[in-house]
């Protein structure tokens, strides 16, 4: 992303779900940014030199992990304040604030270096430490070692992203160990593990700590952190913001569709819906402020344009790559599943900011740009390496590989521009930030590994999934709905990452059961825990907009539900219809094309139905238009058509009566 203003990186800091990291500075901030920088280094050279799993895994947990006590404040001196009443000191001058306050303590160091000897010390003798593992003969210091290690992962993640996943990896360790005391008719009663059993499971081989969530932070995350840092200090973000307020000057509602646009080219640099809200507004409310949005209006729009960060291609966000890997797919192929839905998800947004334009009067604002073709000319290089990426994986490269080819392309012609060369001291730093970047992520997806390790060992995924199941009486609608409402809940607590990893082991199962694929399960999971992020009531990137801009909290979560809803209703189709398949790109063509065409018109009547400038009637009709269409079959197709026929005539009947 563009460098944040202090105030832009408060309000990240106040409104994403993960915590905000230490302002070191002097000498501690040189040598966690070369420590870090060397950790992007090697992540790149593995690439073309692979490391066995395991020891690929523990080598990057014990570089990044020590990094997390560093950078990530405790937030234990300011939480026995808020017990004991007492006000906080008097605040110290911005020097001695960054001097001091930023500075870790004694504690901070204990810990950082407890996680570098807990790591370092199965890499001392590998093979050897898997062998304890796997033949379930660990040596007292390997119980040690892990249970320590697990203390210090639940406090990495309550440092990044707070209390609740904390809460939840311990309650699946509790339901581990005292497992056996549950009562016997209990479907989720199993027989109990011992802590030997318990760290076996989670330390000494890739189906805990290092399984599949830290697989993809170690592989897959840091290097596109990485790519997107260089795209970012290459000047790229610039561009796309420059480029998107070009290409729609003339028309009412191009300040709405600049800012959706924004938000799009944006998400290629970060997979943050908060961040890109944030890093929109503060230059795209001025002139959504000009054009005459009110606040809210303007707000749901700046969040739904900052959501699509995590929801568009070619750079989803975490959850796709463990989509890639649970799959056993390519990441190119999770790509396609991405393509039809994201297609509809802008079409609504854009044209629910067409109807707006006409809603709120909103006009055409003069803003001091290049024009797009000059801009084009002389900057469209930065797209040329997200087509590589795409490209090269249809060329059976690895993503991997892809990403790696795609960053050394964009830094190459960084030179093309004076301004954002990548000299030795940009390099360094880019390198640094995709480690930084990634740290919270990588805290969360070690924790991870708790749930998916404790699911595995005692069967809870296949019992509850059957819980579900059985509740809904096996009846794929209400499953749906239920797995859709359960998700939406679990991710107002835990970060996306984390909530599609827990509702991927749990409830995807539950859909599968009752026939669904499970690439269409998983993609469902993942839209409804990415759309966690603009869900009442806690709608993170609505809030971060509605802080940006002045207006009503709530109202702001309601426009911007409003904006995103065909992401809402989409996955339904998908899963729950048998032409669903086709908004995945699954199936003939001909099918896919048609399909496609349907539910756009589909999210046409949505926004409609939803914009304000019609007749009640009319909105109902389009609702129920809406619903038939989304069944993708052809007697509910001409149903839903013959319905939204009816719903334009009855809005072009009651237009004309208005003038009389």
């Amino acid at each position: 992303m563009t460098e944040l203003s202090d105030r832009d990186a408060e309000l990240v800091s106040a409104h994403e779900q993960e915590r905000p990291a230490r302002r070191l500075t002097g000498t501690l901030r040189l040598g966690v940014w070369i420590v870090g920088g060397l950790l992007s280094a090697y992540s790149l050279v593995v690439v073309f030199r692979p490391v066995e799993a395991l020891e690929h895994r523990l080598t990057f947990l014990a570089v990044a992990l020590p990094l997390v006590f560093l950078c990530y404040r405790s937030g234990i001196s300011s939480a026995l304040r808020r017990v004991r009443g007492t006000a906080p000191p008097e605040q110290p001058s911005e020097e001695a604030r960054r001097d001091v306050v930023d500075r870790p303590g004694v504690g901070d160091w204990l810990l950082a270096a407890a996680a570098l000897a807990v790591l370092v010390y199965p890499l001392l003798d590998i093979d050897a430490f898997r062998d304890r593992g796997s033949g379930a003969a660990l040596t007292g210091l390997d119980i040690a070692a892990g249970l320590v290690l697990t203390v210090l992962l639940l406090e990495a993640v309550r440092r990044t992203v707070g209390w609740s996943l904390t809460i939840i990896c311990l309650i699946f360790l509790a339901y581990a160990y005292f497992g056996a005391y549950l009562p016997i008719g209990w479907t989720i009663g199993h027989r109990g593990f011992d802590l030997a059993q318990i760290v076996s499971q989670l330390y000494t081989g890739t189906e805990g700590f290092f399984g599949v969530p830290m697989q993809v932070a170690a592989s897959y995350i840091i290097l596109f952190t990485i790519y997107g840092a260089v795209l970012d200090y290459s000047g790229a973000s610039k561009f796309f913001i420059d480029l998107s307020f070009a290409a729609f000057r003339k028309s009412r509602a191009a300040p709405g569709r600049t800012v959706t646009t924004a938000g799009f080219l944006l998400g290629t640099v970060s997979g943050s819906g908060v961040a890109t809200t944030v890093s929109l507004g503060s230059v795209a409310w001025p002139v959504l402020r000009r054009a005459g949005y009110p606040k809210e209006a303007a707000g749901g729009i700046l969040a739904s344009g900052g959501i699509g960060a995590i929801l568009s291609p070619p750079t989803l966000g975490a959850a796709a790559f463990i989509i890639a890997e649970y799959l056993k797919v390519s990441y190119l192929e999770v790509l396609v599943y991405a393509t039809i839905p994201t297609i509809l998800y802008y079409l609504g947004i854009f044209l629910s900011i067409e109807i707006d334009s006409r809603r709120f009067g909103t006009h055409a604002v003069a803003v001091d740009a290049p024009k797009a073709g000059r801009l084009l000319l002389r900057f469209g290089y930065h797209f040329s390496s997200l087509i590589l990426i795409i490209v090269l994986m249809a060329l059976d490269r690895s993503a991997f590989q892809s990403v790696v080819i795609a960053t050394a392309i964009a830094f190459a012609l960084s030179f093309l521009d004076p301004e954002h060369r990548m000299g030795p001291k940009r390099t360094a730093q880019a390198l640094a930030k995709g480690t930084l970047e990634v740290l919270p992520v990588t805290a969360v997806c070690a924790a991870a590994g708790i749930i998916v390790g404790v699911i595995t060992q005692t069967g809870l995924g296949l019992n509850l999934s059957a819980i579900i199941v059985d509740v809904a009486a096996g009846n794929l609608i209400l499953t749906t709905f239920m797995s859709g409402v359960a998700v939406m809940l679990l991710g107002l607590a835990v970060p996306v990452t984390a909530s599609f990893i827990i509702a991927a082991v749990i409830i995807a199962p539950a859909l599968t059961t009752l026939g669904v694929t499970s690439a269409e399960a998983y993609m469902f999971v993942f839209y409804y825990a990415v759309l966690s992020e603009v869900s009442p009531p806690t709608a993170l990137s609505a809030v971060a907009a509605a802080a940006i801009t002045g207006g009503n909290t709530y109202k702001t979560m309601m426009m911007t539900w409003r904006y995103t809803l065909p992401a809402f209703l989409v996955p339904f189709a998908f899963v729950l219809t048998p032409n669903g398949q086709a908004l995945l790109g699954q199936g003939p063509i001909g099918t896919v094309l048609l399909m496609s065409a349907v539910s756009a018109v589909a999210v046409a009547a949505l926004a409609m139905a939803t914009g304000g400038v019609t007749g009640w009637p009319e909105r109902l009709l389009a609702t129920v238009a809406a619903v038939l269409l989304l069944f993708l079959e052809p007697v509910p197709i001409v149903a839903g058509l013959a319905v939204l026929a009816v719903a334009a005539a009855v809005h072009l009947i009651r237009r004309r009566r208005v003038p009389a």
